[in-house]
């Protein structure tokens, strides 16, 4: 493998911003903003929409996310002439 062409692989949180879940894995993601976990360290923090605990398919209830206006924006772009 070539040296110095892969992004560094190292621990990250990541948040659900609708159910305050959150969950410290390793990614190659990168972000300004940080959170301190539970066992002292500070660590990049990732901001979710949508995850395990919010998904209507894993939590049994019914959600409604908003898609900021997607179908529209769809329906506006590929809008028969």
């Amino acid at each position: 493998m070539k040296k110095e062409i892969h992004p560094e692989y190292r621990p990250v949180v990541f948040q659900d911003t609708s159910s305050e879940f959150a969950f410290l894995t390793k990614s190659t993601m990168t972000s300004e903003d940080t959170i301190k976990w539970e066992d002292g360290n500070e660590y990049p923090l990732i901001k979710l929409e949508v995850s395990s605990a919010s998904h209507p398919f894993f939590t049994g209830k019914k959600l409604f996310v908003d898609t900021a206006g997607r179908v529209e924006k769809f329906n506006k772009k590929y809008k028969k002439k």
